[in-house]
């Protein structure tokens, strides 16, 4: 958004001069332009005409049931636009109906004039800050987080179209692709056009969890009392928590066999046990994603084929990188600025050498391959040989993702040009998240069991611990199994009375 706040348009939806007076004071003296309506189906005819202000101010009648379904449907037009909802006091027990269907702030009247004020201020100052204006375009959407949907290549229209199709028919979308070619992308932006909206968006991801926490994460777990935790409070699962919004279950084709019939019961039945405890699972929007192909996996029963039909209700393909040459360009830009600004560093433009060599690329490794690039763009620029030639691949010395390293650097650094001091800093740096990432990996991998996870680095039990001791590594309790927890208890235990250094 490049326009000011200064600049900005206010839309009120409201008949009452009560509210009205003071915002056209507030307005004028803050050259801010406000518009009125007089009800809310007014203002969503507006919107969906195309002019769409930075700002929504619903005054709710009172005693009006009704109003609050004006909330659902600007969720579905215009989702990332701000709404500040103003009540009766008789109606403030609909505050948190408001907040759940996406109401920015909730107001009880009566007003005052300084607090109506600064809440508009701030409510429009963060629209005017949510996207950086270097990588605004009228073809990226912001869709959540810090992900954007690219409307660029005639393919990604195509899936734009498809997307906004299937967000207003409420059954499951099982979403297939290349890893790393913005699968979770297109769930958020289908989550953004349904009426899911206003309320949360999870992810698990059955790839990267290991199958006892996959278990909890998804279920949630009956109690904690066990191991150090005496409060035996339930723990819910993704699929409460989802409870009105979206649930993504990525890699859908690594969930465990026990655990798919589990979760076939789930979705279809709406309910499922947590321990002693029966627990509902309705009212989300289910999303499912695979890199693998599931064929083979259904032929290997490593799917259930009753759990696969449940799912591809309907299905969207996502293409990878090298199907979408047009937006290798505004990716490229767009990754620059977001790795540039998560690091402290200023971002580096862009040679016509090296841009037309990405352009060239196939990117086998789609969207983190390019973010690896560009982190190395950052830093090193064209002083490092890895935009040669080599069999026809601009690129081809680009290493995988997951072998090259994450450069980082401090905050201080920002704004500034790079010294040999500085780049010092970063490499070491470098070298130790490299290494804490490769520990974490591997206790991850092996549940937190230490000298299983030295077996797998390749490195004695003593330098393992030492590590951990090093980087203040500790695992997140909610997370572990109570065999694993009691594991770490007993070495913990051990460490203190000397018998582990």
């Amino acid at each position: 958004m490049s326009e000011t706040i200064a600049t900005a348009r206010v839309l009120v939806v409201s008949r009452e001069i009560a509210l009205l007076r003071p915002l056209w004071s507030i307005g004028e003296a803050n050259s801010w332009n406000l518009e009125t309506a007089s009800s809310g189906w007014e203002a969503m005819e507006r919107i969906q005409s195309g002019v769409t202000p930075h700002l929504l101010i619903l005054d709710m009648p009172r005693g009006d049931s009704d109003s609050l379904h004006i909330l659902r449907w600007l969720r579905r037009i215009s989702p990332d636009l701000p709404v500040i909802a103003v009540f009766h006091p008789e109606d403030a027990t609909k505050q948190k109906d408001a907040t759940n269907l996406g109401a920015g702030e909730v107001l009880i009247r009566p007003l005052n004039d300084a607090q109506l004020e600064d809440v508009v201020r701030k409510h429009l100052h963060s629209t005017s800050k949510a996207i950086n204006p270097a990588i605004v375009s009228d073809d990226i959407e912001h869709v959540g987080e810090d992900e954007y949907f690219l409307n660029i290549s005639p393919v990604m229209q195509k899936l734009r179209a498809q997307a906004e199709l299937l967000a207003q028919v409420d059954v499951p979308v099982l979403i297939l692709g290349e890893p790393g070619s913005g699968k979770s992308v297109v769930a958020r932006l289908i989550h953004k056009l349904s009426v899911h909206s206003g309320f949360n968006f999870h992810r698990v991801n059955c790839a990267t969890t290991p199958a006892h926490l996959l278990e909890v994460e998804l279920f949630g777990r009956a109690n904690l009392s066990y191991a150090g935790h005496a409060d035996g409070k339930s723990s819910f699962g993704k699929l409460e928590r989802s409870e009105r919004g979206t649930l993504l279950i990525e890699e859908v084709a690594e969930i465990p066999l026990p655990l798919q019939y589990r979760f076939l019961q789930a979705i279809q039945q709406h309910q499922f046990s947590r321990g002693e405890q029966n627990a509902a699972s309705g009212g989300m929007r289910i999303l499912a994603t695979s890199s693998a192909k599931l064929e083979r996996a259904l032929a290997e029963n490593r799917l259930r084929e009753d759990l696969y039909y449940r799912l591809s209700a309907f299905t969207v393909h996502v293409p990878p990188v090298r199907q979408r040459k047009e937006e290798i360009k505004t990716l490229l830009h767009y990754s620059m600025h977001k790795i540039a600004r998560h690091y402290g560093l200023p971002p580096r433009e862009f040679t016509q050498s090296a841009t037309d060599a990405c352009t060239s690329h196939s990117w086998p490794g789609n969207l983190p391959e390019m973010e690896t690039f560009v982190k190395r763009y950052l830093v090193a620029g064209d002083q490092e040989p890895m935009l040669a030639r080599t069999e026809g691949h601009p690129v081809a010395s680009l290493a995988p993702a997951s072998a090259l390293p994450i450069f980082m650097a401090a905050k201080e650094t920002a704004g500034t040009e790079l010294t040999s001091s500085s780049l010092k800093s970063i490499i070491q740096n470098v070298k130790s998240e490299t290494e804490r990432n490769a520990i974490g990996a591997a206790l991850e991998k092996t549940g937190w069991n230490r000298k299983a996870a030295a077996r797998l680095l390749k490195v004695s039990y003593r330098t393992l611990l030492y590590k951990i001791e090093r980087y203040r590594m500790t695992a997140t309790p909610a997370y572990l199994s109570p065999m694993t927890e009691t594991r770490l208890i007993h070495l913990e235990n051990e460490k203190r009375s000397g018998k582990v250094s």
